[in-house]
């Protein structure tokens, strides 16, 4: 590319020159290409320690004039195409202009201009990509690029200098962070160092020291370990990875890819080497930690923060802390943790001289104004549950706990006087000893709004309940029909449950979640936890509460796979190893933590313990987060220990937990006790004692308070990686288990097949806009059907991954694969389907094989463009019969057998009324339920089809064994017995081609509709051209079959072109004065047949090279105009065979035989898979490139 000229002192150290002129010199750096001995490796070294950009731009032009020793860098070039251009451009365009010029001086400024206006006018036709990334930023990226064979699509977020570790010797390169890879290389003293990592293979990635590695960064993926240290800034390093890696796992999780921030205001002084990426995610890292702090909506960005100090009126002082402003917030956090807190809506905050409109201020306000729907007739829609059923019972009659309860409300309402009521609350740590006194019954609503941030969101958002609620009556899903199911299991216990009123407004509630989210839509435990905020809520409050528990507070809890749970879960695990370690070991063993910790965090306790102690853990909950779920868990088993030591087994440890948890009491709860379900673990011989809430939130809080909310953090993006990668797992063992045990692969071969194959569909997702398969995975289908591939990334898997190579022809032959496995029309595949046609070319004998390349060679794998007279396919190869895939359909033979779907095709055109057909059509588009009736008659169908032989395969024409034998011959272009093989072939194609003749003979020419067809159309008439349009004159295969001569130009190499045709002698059908083509005489047809035989077995002694840069065997495109004029010539329909005659013949040469059952190791080709450096579209260089300098 064309460069700001710039001066150079020392033009020739460490580069050579290749060209030169008076006024330009073309230089190439030492070492690269070919040769460069010592002084290339030390000179590669250097570039590679320095980041030099002589790296990327091996190639470069100066600028010098004869007196002046300064040079000017004009241009530079990745390869010696590009800089020849620019050369060449020069010499053109400049030499004669230069050369009239007397002053030098005059010369170089005029050489200036002309290179700014180049680049002017280069500059011009590029869109602004609106934020830019800094120069020499873009200068690495292009090194990631040529270095790792990246696309344009993958976007570099940050490199930095750091040491691999390759066994105990550390290598000194540049570690480069991009969107979906972790990249680093290293080339020291002619020993070159190349990693790749995709971020969604990272199993575990953390920051240790140890003596043998200083300060590293260890990441692991499934198959190693690498340890990166000597980082200039480490923690900056680890913190990027950490993002990058989370958003990978995000991308499998729910499958959303990362999408840049175009709203991101710009830099006043943008950093020389920080990418717009890179800000964007810092950006969003700040707005994340922003949001959480102070459980604000999801949509809120941070503007900026700073340092200041608040005055706080209740003990008049200045706390120091940071300010943060976004767009409806101003907020502030004290240094000190539980010093203040304060959130200010800017909605709230009017200038004085306003008049402040009519806004509910706090929870306690009035909800009238924003209740929309049925307020007259529902209860619930303005007030709880609890206070619907609770009229009439007044606190004097309650006595003590009564009294307790009135002390509450009374601290709470000294607590609003003193500290404010409402989001604008100051929030210290007189607040939280509060909370963990208890909320008393009246507050706790208002009180669980403010913390959890829901009212926030209710008060931005009014009537948005009300317009669910409306929109979701009376629709059904998968998600309404559990909704249903479990209502009457919410708390059946509770008097508020027992009736209509309860469920009715549970039920409209969890629906109207549902329609808000269908990502999550229902899972169970949401009943449980929402039943509890109706309680003390009324239906929007519950509503809102719910959205900040699924969506902020427990995010991940409540999708399909549980993931957020199991995440917590793997924390406490971990908690439990470094505060209970004796403990630890025995829970593993007994394998109890799994099973218990999953309902505590799933259902906050509530559904574990009495009602009214859970109530209280869950208002910790909304102030202090799950950290109190966390101490409490750890909490009940430091409390049980000694007994969980002396179980046995699990189900004895769960009764232990159990009856503790169930024994658990609210002394001051001034609500009616409940039974609890979990009462019948109390039986036995001594009842346990009862332990106060209160207590154990105060243990809880006393032993494991150490617990912060950035470390909690930590551990869970360390431990969703974990899960995640867990059930990358148990999704690839559930395919491999789905691919039936006669398919040829191990388990272990089928294993690596998935991985590649899955490394194939999310690369569509990276850079593949153009790919169907990058329309997003659904995370809810079945496993199997979760990846799949379009035919462009099947085409690439098939090249590298195939016993078959056919140089040129592989992609043809890929594309007949990829249609004969595609058996719904969808243009995708899935794994069963891609292991299907794989192990079609790798596993069983001969005739297997041949069975499967056969195929390949008849509709549908053969399209009508590659074979101009596939009309025969209308009648044995209909639409409906070959995109009707029975979902329970025999994979191992690849497709269903030609005779059941001929028959099936004959049914579907007869007899309309036929039962079975109709049920197979109303069941394709949906309008009536499935008969599995009809199921097991396909099935039975199927296992009958089975038993069917190789003479069930239709016949092949003329022109489909001649596709057949061209891939043959591309087929043993590359193999060492190649000679042989050719001899072979030709000896077979040779003996075909007569017994094809022979076979002629018996056929009849009158209307009888061919069997299988093999025939190009249905002769139903003597008169045929007259009525149909004449297909294209194709000329006879034997004639094909001679390799074209020296020089000729219609000959063309590979592909489906076709050669010139064959002069009108050769023609086997020949005009006549009837409208039917007359044929030769058999005398004639003889000795044609003949020459044409000894033609094709001399070509086995030609030349390889010949054959294969030809490719004899090819259909026909170029015509003579011979041919061309010759209306009433028509492909030689009465010529057939069969798949029985076509392996009898290969049978007789023993070299083909070796060559068809030879056992190839798909493993090696995985592996090489892996290795292949991915393509990218730029310039290929002239040489043979050497190791890059």
């Amino acid at each position: 590319m064309w460069l700001g000229p710039e001066e150079v002192l020392v033009a020739n150290a460490l580069w050579v020159t290749e060209r030169a002129n008076p006024f330009f010199v073309l230089q190439r750096r030492r070492g690269h290409g070919k040769g460069g001995g010592l002084t290339g490796l030390l000179v590669g070294t250097l570039d590679v320690v320095l980041d030099s950009s002589a790296r990327v731009a091996p190639y470069r032009i100066l600028h010098q004039t004869q007196d002046s020793q300064v040079y000017w860098t004009v241009a530079c070039g990745s390869s010696r195409k590009e800089i020849t251009k620019h050369w060449e451009w020069l010499e053109n365009n400049l030499l004669q202009t230069l050369s009239i010029f007397d002053n030098e001086e005059d010369i170089t400024t005029f050489v200036k201009g002309k290179i700014h206006g180049i680049i002017a006018e280069e500059n011009k036709n590029l869109q602004p990509q609106g934020d830019e990334d800094p120069g020499k930023f873009k200068e690495a990226e292009l090194k990631m690029r040529k270095q790792f064979g990246m696309p344009e699509g993958e976007k570099l977020v940050n490199y930095y200098s750091c040491s691999y570790w390759k066994g105990r010797v550390p290598r000194q390169g540049w570690l480069y962070l991009t969107v979906n890879h972790l990249c680093f290389y290293s080339f020291l003293l002619g020993k070159e160092v190349s990693l790749v990592v995709q971020w969604v293979d990272v199993t575990r990635l953390e920051k240790n020291a140890t003596l043998l590695f200083p300060e590293s960064i260890r990441v692991d993926t499934r198959d190693q370990e690498l340890f990166f240290s000597m980082f200039l800034n480490i923690s900056e390093t680890f913190k990027l990875m950490e993002q990058l890696a989370n958003l990978a796992m995000r991308q499998l999780l729910d499958n959303k890819g990362f999408l840049e921030d175009k709203a991101l205001p710009r830099p006043i002084r943008p950093h020389r080497n920080i990418s717009a990426l890179k800000r964007d995610l810092d950006a969003r890292a700040k707005n994340e930690c922003y949001r959480a702090t102070f459980r604000l909506p999801r949509d809120e960005r941070l503007d900026g923060h700073t340092s200041c100090t608040l005055w706080t009126p209740f003990n008049k002082l200045h706390i120091p802390g940071q300010m943060f402003i976004s767009n409806n917030y101003i907020c502030f956090a004290s240094k000190e943790e539980d010093a203040c807190h304060l959130i200010i809506p800017l909605r709230e905050s009017l200038p004085a001289s306003q008049e402040v409109p009519e806004l509910p201020t706090s929870p306690s306000s009035p909800l009238s104004g924003y209740q929309n729907f049925s307020a007259q007739e529902v209860p619930t829609a303005s007030q709880g549950l609890l206070k619907v059923f609770q009229r009439n019972s007044p606190m004097e009659d309650l006595g003590a706990k009564g009294a307790k309860e009135k002390m509450k409300e009374e601290s709470w309402n000294i607590h609003f006087f003193e500290y404010g009521r409402g989001m604008c609350m100051y929030r210290t740590a007189k607040t939280r000893e509060l909370v963990l006194k208890g909320i008393p019954e009246s507050l706790r609503g208002e009180l669980w709004l403010l913390f959890s941030g829901a009212w926030n969101e209710m008060v931005t958002h009014p009537g948005y309940y009300a317009e669910l609620v409306e929109k979701s009556m009376g629709k059904y899903s998968l998600a309404t029909e559990e909704i249903e199911r479990d209502l009457h299991r919410s708390m059946p216990e509770h008097p508020a449950f027992q009736n209509e009123l309860g469920i009715a407004a549970l039920r409209r509630v969890l629906t109207a979640y549902a329609f808000r989210n269908p990502t999550i839509g229902y899972c169970q435990a949401m009943n449980i936890v929402t039943s509890v905020l109706l309680l003390y809520g009324s239906e929007e409050e519950a509503f809102w509460l719910l959205v900040a528990l699924c969506e902020r507070m427990l995010p991940d809890y409540y999708d399909t796979r549980v993931v957020g749970a199991l995440v917590d879960q793997g924390i406490f695990e971990e908690l439990t190893r470094d505060v209970l370690p004796r403990l630890s070991e025995k829970m593993q063993d007994l394998g109890v933590i799994s099973s218990i910790s999953l309902s505590w965090f799933l259902t906050l306790f509530l559904s574990v313990m009495p009602f009214e102690s859970a109530v209280v853990i869950v208002d910790c909950f909304f102030y202090e987060g799950i950290k109190v779920i966390l101490q409490v868990a750890l909490a009940v088993l430091d409390a049980n220990m000694e007994q969980l030591l002396g179980c046995s087994d699990e189900g004895e440890a769960m009764t232990v937990l159990g009856r503790y948890l169930d024994n658990v009491i609210n002394k001051q709860s001034v609500s009616p006790p409940i039974p609890h379900l979990h009462a019948l673990l109390t039986s036995g011989d001594d009842p346990p004692e009862e332990v106060d809430i209160f207590d154990l939130l105060k243990v809880s809080y006393e032993k494991f308070s150490n617990l912060r909310a950035d470390d909690i953090e930590q551990m869970r993006f360390k431990q969703r990686l974990k899960v995640i990668q867990s059930l990358e797992d148990t999704a690839k063992r559930s395919v491999v288990r789905a691919i039936p045990g006669d398919i040829g692969f191990s388990i272990e071969e089928l294993e690596d097949l998935y991985m590649v194959f899955k490394a194939k569909h999310l690369a569509s997702q990276y850079w593949g806009s153009s790919h169907t398969a990058a329309i997003r995975r659904d995370p809810s289908l079945p496993y199997l059907e979760q990846y799949r591939i379009d035919a462009g990334q099947f085409q690439e898997l098939f090249a590298s991954l195939t016993p078959w190579a056919c140089g040129s022809h592989t992609p043809v032959l890929a594309g007949r694969m990829f249609r004969l496995l595609d058996q719904n029309k969808d243009s995708l595949i899935n794994f069963k389907e891609f292991v299907t046609g794989m192990s079609g070319m790798y596993h069983g004998d001969l005739t297997e094989k041949l069975k499967a390349l056969y195929k390949l060679h008849l509709p549908p794998a053969l399209s009508p463009e590659e074979a101009e007279s596939a009309l025969e396919a209308t009648h044995y190869f209909t639409e409906d019969s070959s995109s009707e895939a029975s979902p329970l359909a025999s994979d191992l033979d690849l497709f269903l057998p030609w005779e059941t779907q001929e028959v099936q095709s004959q049914e579907e055109r007869e007899g309309s009324g036929n039962e079975d057909v109709q049920e197979k059509r109303g069941e394709e588009k949906g309008t009536s339920p499935p008969d599995y009736r009809h199921y097991l008659r396909m099935w039975a169908k199927e296992k009958e089809a089975q038993k069917e032989t190789i003479k069930d395969l239709p016949k092949m024409n003329q022109e489909q064994f001649i596709e057949l034998c061209k891939t043959l011959y591309n087929m043993f272009s590359e193999d060492p017995m190649e000679q042989d093989l050719y001899h072979a072939i030709a000896t077979v194609a040779s003996l075909l081609l007569r017994i094809g003749e022979v076979g002629k003979k018996f056929s009849t020419r009158t209307g009888r509709k061919p069997r299988d067809g093999a025939h190009s159309g249905d002769h139903n008439s003597t008169t045929e051209e007259d009525e149909l349009p004449a297909p294209e004159p194709h000329q006879d295969p034997i004639r094909e079959l001679q390799p074209p001569a020296a020089g000729d130009p219609q000959a063309k190499a590979g592909g489906d072109t076709h050669l010139g045709k064959a002069p009108q002698e050769s023609q086997m059908v020949v005009e006549g004065g009837s409208g039917e083509g007359q044929l030769l005489s058999d005398d004639e047809t003889k000795d044609d047949i003949s020459m044409s035989s000894y033609s094709v077995v001399s070509t086995g002694s030609l030349q390889c090279e010949d054959l294969a840069d030809d490719t004899v065997l090819v259909g026909g495109e170029a015509r003579s105009p011979t041919a061309t004029s010759r209306t009433g010539g028509s492909v030689d329909t009465d010529w057939c065979i069969s798949f029985e005659q076509i392996l009898a013949s290969i049978l007789t040469e023993s070299v083909l035989v070796n060559f068809f059952e030879k056992r190839v190791d798909i493993g090696l080709k995985i592996k090489d898979q892996k290795k292949v450096e991915r393509q990218f579209s730029t310039s290929s260089d002239h040489e043979q490139s050497g190791v890059l300098g």
